[in-house]
């Protein structure tokens, strides 16, 4: 039998395990039986402390039975990731310089999900520049879901950065890829899952 690969989604800034993206790729996981190999948690402000929960719950994986699926900010934390344990990667509307998008985010602000304030403090911007990835290697492991309607980030921005990878540019849409069920199987398919 084939061991079976493990999902690790990262969801993006002021999200959560229970964004769209998140929910959706739970629910396809639970659908196909593997429900115990799909991880989502909830990452704290700090990038900081967010990779690190991130690679401790990983922690013993073999980089072939490892998939990461970073939305948004967790696109950044995940191509880090990637890069670190050699595994593959699937970005969503990935962020690619997030120090300039989030320096205007420094202080108190919201959940999308909760309402729920936390603050983002000055030196989550320093911590954040320690996670940059100038170029990605071995761009066959990764594969990158981009909108061209991304009302945030610049989809151009993300293909220039993941040259050579898997891409697709979905003419439209927005940043949270709202019609992002129907990609679902196409995104775990890439991670090494499929679909029966």
């Amino acid at each position: 039998m084939i061991p079976a690969v493990k999902i690790l989604y990262l969801h993006g800034f002021r999200s959560s395990p229970l964004s769209m993206k998140g929910r959706l790729l739970g629910e396809r996981m639970a659908q196909l039986g593997r429900a115990t190999d799909y991880l989502a948690p909830q990452l704290p402000a700090s990038p900081k402390l967010a990779i690190e929960g991130a690679m401790a719950l990983v922690a013993g994986v073999p980089a072939h039975r490892l998939a990461i699926v970073g939305s948004s900010l967790g696109g950044y934390y995940a191509t880090w990731m990637a890069e670190q344990l050699g595994c593959r990667a699937a970005l969503l509307n990935p962020a690619v310089t997030p120090l300039q998008s989030l320096e205007r985010y420094v202080g108190m602000t919201t959940m999308f999900h909760s309402g729920e304030p936390f603050e983002f403090k000055r030196e989550y911007i320093a911590e954040l520049g320690e996670l940059a990835v100038p170029a990605i290697t071995r761009p066959e492991r990764y594969y990158l879901l981009a909108a061209t309607g991304d009302e945030v980030l610049d989809w151009r921005a993300m293909v220039a950065h993941y040259p050579g990878a898997r891409q697709h540019v979905i003419d439209g849409s927005d940043h949270g890829i709202a019609e992002f069920a129907d990609y679902v199987d196409e995104v775990l398919a890439f991670c090494g899952i499929g679909a029966g």
